[in-house]
């Protein structure tokens, strides 16, 4: 049976000052449905082109089943990113750890999504910073790799704020919204995090 299937969930939870980062779970449908038809106007020009056919349980379920087996074999870890609030938590967006590759590579892809009623708030640059250790130090990778689209100001400044260094422009990157779209490169290594922790920690 399907929900026999979701009994394991090898994605870790992740928390900070304001957020917490966890698998998405079955119970968790209906709000994320909602999040994303709520804000499809807002995310429609940074995202892969998706309907509403996108957002009926069958294809959530059918994710999520995904989502757990490449968590299992440990190489790609999806997030829920939840804002803590008094008497529960409230579903703000979502992070991807994706394409893990270790040997000599040892590097992720990092890509993360925010709710439009939640942007702007530095939500997402906590988010980002909570994950970022849990790469480095309990995976154990050098190197982890992030893409936006070179208008997305938001994006960088949520990048360069953890850390993150400008490291190229790829032409025709990715597609979004239908259409293959350059996208500006940004990359963290181990040492550059190790820096950049560093230097917070002797900040007054």
């Amino acid at each position: 049976m399907m929900l026999d299937w979701f009994a394991r969930d090898d994605v870790p939870i992740l928390t900070g000052e304001r957020v917490t980062l966890r698998g998405p779970r079955p119970a968790d449908y209906a709000l994320w449905r909602d999040l994303r038809r709520q804000s499809r106007d807002f995310l429609k020009p940074f995202e892969p082109r998706w309907g509403e056919a996108d957002l009926t349980q069958r294809v959530y379920l059918s994710r999520l089943k995904r989502t757990r087996e490449e968590a299992r074999a440990g190489t790609d870890y999806t997030f829920f990113i939840y804002l803590n609030v008094k008497g529960g938590e409230t579903l703000v967006g979502g992070l991807t750890l994706s394409n893990i590759r270790r040997r000599a590579a040892q590097f992720v892809n990092l890509g993360y999504w925010m709710g439009a009623p939640f942007a702007g708030h530095g939500i997402m640059t906590e988010a980002v910073g909570v994950s970022v250790p849990w790469c480095f130090e309990v995976l154990g990778l050098h190197r982890i790799h992030a893409a936006f689209l070179p208008h997305n100001m938001a994006s960088r400044r949520v990048l360069e704020k953890n850390g993150f260094r400008e490291e190229g422009y790829a032409e025709n990157y990715l597609q979004i919204d239908g259409k293959w779209a350059d996208h500006v490169l940004f990359g963290l290594t181990r040492e550059r995090y190790d820096q950049f922790v560093m230097q917070l920690r002797r900040m007054p």
